[in-house]
């Protein structure tokens, strides 16, 4: 059994899913591993690089793309190891950050999952923890109050927003584009959820997870470049309905009590609520400087 499979999910992104794979392969020495890329019908050229460049990859050739989740599920089956790592295609590990990752698992044993510190192209810090979003939290996004307070420790604690990244402390939820899971977590509460198609995936294996009384944490000395959203700037109208849709299901499982009416009224509402802030904004801010040349001009 080797000590760590990394999933890949690809999607049209040839030449970040080179690099990334390089990377893997330069930069992590002390474990043994497995990399499985799995490929959701790219019509880049990206399965002709793998199977170049990288035969020592097993390759997963989806003839459609079905989607984030059941692509890692794929993967994650025919996995033979300890640990498990979801990673974007659009990631660059830096030396010997898998080892870390592996080794603080091996040191933690009540550690179901892992997050490391990922940063920008331009190395700065990326924020990628946050608590489980919540009604509270959806409300604080909608009315843009989490943008004006961010510091505040109600409102910006769903963002984690005062935090510096810079400890390693337990975490609700890290972001899944370098995300580590203990494979007996795994077999104790089940694969990804393939409802979702993309996004809030990861955020439901956490909260999975913690709910079964696993630890999550966050590893800062672990580091990991993210460009971000690279296949989703793709198709993003298609993506604003996915995201919409996981957000209700994700609502839907996380408040079983709430009828279907009414969590879709509250989600819809608060969808809702944000473009008629701006139009009141600027409809305001219009008043105040056609009133302003009115009396400029009849001065």
């Amino acid at each position: 059994m080797v000590d760590l499979s990394v999933s890949i999910v690809n999607y049209n992104t040839k030449e970040f899913l080179r690099k990334c794979l390089k990377s893997i392969y330069e930069n992590t020495h002390k474990i043994s591993f497995e990399v499985f890329v799995v490929d959701n019908n790219s019509k880049d050229g990206s399965t002709k690089i793998v199977k170049k460049e990288f035969p020592q990859v097993n390759l997963i050739e989806n003839e459609i793309n079905v989607g984030f989740a059941k692509a890692n599920n794929q993967a994650i089956r025919k996995s033979s190891s300890r640990y498990i790592l979801l990673l974007n295609s659009d990631t660059i590990i830096l030396p010997n950050s898998l080892d870390m990752m592996k080794s603080f698992m091996d040191h933690h044993p009540q550690t179901g999952a892992l997050g490391c510190k990922l940063l920008n192209p331009d190395m700065t810090l990326q924020p990628s923890c946050r608590e489980f979003p919540s009604f509270m939290t959806l409300f604080f996004e909608s009315t843009f109050l989490d943008q004006l307070f961010p510091s505040n420790k109600i409102i910006g604690r769903y963002k984690l927003s005062s935090w510096n990244h810079n400890e390693t402390r337990e975490v609700d939820q890290p972001m899944g584009a370098c995300l580590m899971v203990r494979k007996k977590t795994v077999d104790e509460i089940g694969l990804l959820d393939e409802g979702f198609y993309m996004f809030f995936e990861e955020v439901d294996w956490c909260y999975r997870i913690k709910k079964r009384d696993w630890k999550i944490y966050f590893l800062p000395k672990a580091k990991v470049i993210h460009y971000g959203g690279r296949s989703v700037g793709k198709i993003n109208f298609k993506m604003f309905f996915s995201w919409h849709k996981s957000r209700y299901r994700f609502f839907k499982k996380r408040y079983p009590k709430v009828s279907p009416l009414v969590l879709k009224t509250i989600l819809i509402g608060c969808t809702l609520l944000q473009p008629i802030i701006i139009l009141t904004a600027l409809y305001g801010i219009w008043r105040l400087v056609m009133y302003g040349i009115f009396i400029f001009l009849g001065s």
